[in-house]
C-alpha cells in the first residue's frame, strides 16, 4: 500500500535526522545504525508484492506493530520519557486506523500505552507511580486516542461513501436493480461461461405498456411508481440465481441462467400475473398495469449477444401488437 510505505520511509527518515543530531552526545554509533538499517529491510519486504499478498490486513497490521516496536526503540535512544520523537506514535496509529476494526485500533493503543510506561520506567528519577507522571501521561496519549478514534471514524464513512458510490454506479437508482451497464457485463459473463462450457440460458425483454398514458393522466411521479412497482413483481417472479435489470425508461430484462424454453414460459407467466395482480393507487384511482414480454434461449435461437438481443426485442414488440385490442392500436 502506497500510504503505508510513505509513513514508514517518513518515520525512518525523520528519526535519523533526529538521532544523527543527538548520537554524538550520549550513544554509540554502530546499534542505532544497524537498528535503523534493520527497519529499512523491514520496510523493503513489507512493499515485496508476494509478502501476505492473500492477507492484505494481517499485512498491514504487522506494519502497524512493527513501527510500534521500532518508534519505541527511536525514543529510547533519544532519551526515553524525554525523547522528541515521542509523537511518532502518531503514525502507526494512522496506518492501523485506516482500514482495521475499531478494536484492532484499541489494542494498538494498548500497547503504544504499554510501550510508554516501561520507557517511562527505564527513564532516571522518574517515579511513574507519582500523581505528576499520570497526569503528564494521560495528557500525552490522550490525544493519542482522541485521533485514532476519529480515523477510524472518517475511515469508515469513507468506506460507505465508496459502497454507495459503487452501489450507484451499478444499480438503477429508481428501482435498485443492476442499470444496463452492469446488466450487459452479467449477461456477457453468462454467455461466455455457456459458450465455454455447453451451457444454456433464456432472456426476457421486458416493457410497461401504456405507460406514455399512466405518465399524461398521473404525471412523472406516477410513471415511476408503476416503474418501481414492475421491478418489485420481477424481483418476486424470478428465482435466486435470475438476475434482473433496468435497461432504461420503461424497459427491462431478466437472465435466466440453465433456463430452457419451458422455465422460461413459465417465468413468463409468473412475472404476467405478479404484475397484473398488484394494482397501484394513484389518485384514489386502482390502476392495473401490464407487460409485454419477448423471449429467447441459447444457443437455441442464436450465439451473438447483439442477435439475441435484437431477436428478443422484436419478440417484445411482436407481444405487444398480439395482447393489444382493436381499440388500443392507436395508442403507444
Amino acid at each position: 500500500m502506497q500510504g503505508s510505505r510513505s509513513i514508514e520511509i517518513l518515520c525512518l527518515a525523520l528519526t535519523a535526522l533526529v538521532l544523527g543530531w543527538t548520537l554524538p552526545l550520549s550513544f554509540a554509533e554502530w546499534p542505532i545504525v544497524l537498528f535503523l538499517a534493520t527497519y529499512g529491510t523491514l520496510i523493503f519486504l513489507f512493499q515485496q508484492r508476494r509478502f501476505l499478498s492473500d492477507r492484505p490486513l494481517v499485512k498491514l497490521n504487522l506494519e502497524a506493530w512493527s513501527l510500534v516496536i521500532f518508534i519505541t526503540g527511536v525514543v529510547w535512544f533519544s532519551g526515553r520519557e524525554t525523547s522528541p520523537l515521542k509523537n511518532l506514535y502518531l503514525l502507526p496509529l494512522m496506518l492501523c486506523a485506516r482500514t482495521s476494526r475499531r478494536w484492532v485500533t484499541l489494542i494498538l493503543v494498548g500497547g503504544i500505552g504499554l510501550c510508554h510506561l516501561a520507557l517511562a520506567a527505564a527513564t532516571p528519577d522518574l517515579d511513574v507511580l507519582s500523581l505528576s507522571y499520570a497526569a503528564r501521561a494521560v495528557g500525552e496519549l490522550a490525544p493519542l486516542a482522541v485521533v485514532a478514534y476519529l480515523i477510524t471514524r472518517l475511515s469508515a464513512d469513507i468506506a460507505v461513501a465508496r459502497e454507495q458510490i459503487e452501489t450507484l454506479a451499478q444499480n438503477d437508482s429508481l428501482t435498485g436493480l443492476p442499470n444496463a451497464r452492469m446488466f450487459k457485463e452479467i449477461w456477457q459473463r453468462e454467455h461466455d461461461s455457456c459458450a465455454k462450457n455447453g451451457g444454456v440460458y433464456a432472456l426476457l425483454r421486458i416493457d410497461i405498456d401504456r405507460l406514455v398514458d399512466i405518465n399524461d393522466d398521473f404525471g412523472h411521479d406516477g410513471g415511476n411508481r408503476a416503474i418501481r412497482l414492475v421491478a418489485e413483481c420481477l424481483q418476486r417472479s424470478i428465482r435466486g440465481v435470475d438476475v434482473p435489470g433496468r435497461l432504461g425508461g420503461d424497459e427491462f430484462a431478466v437472465l435466466l441462467p440453465g433456463a430452457s424454453t419451458e422455465m422460461a414460459e413459465a417465468t413468463i407467466k409468473r412475472i404476467r400475473n405478479n404484475v397484473y395482480k398488484t394494482t397501484l393507487d394513484l389518485k384514489s384511482r386502482m390502476i392495473r398495469c401490464s407487460v409485454s414480454i419477448g423471449a429467447v434461449n441459447y444457443p437455441k435461437d442464436g450465439v451473438d449477444l447483439s442477435e439475441l438481443s435484437d431477436l428478443a426485442d422484436r419478440n417484445r414488440v411482436r407481444d405487444k401488437e398480439l395482447r393489444r385490442a382493436p381499440s388500443a392500436k392507436a395508442k403507444a
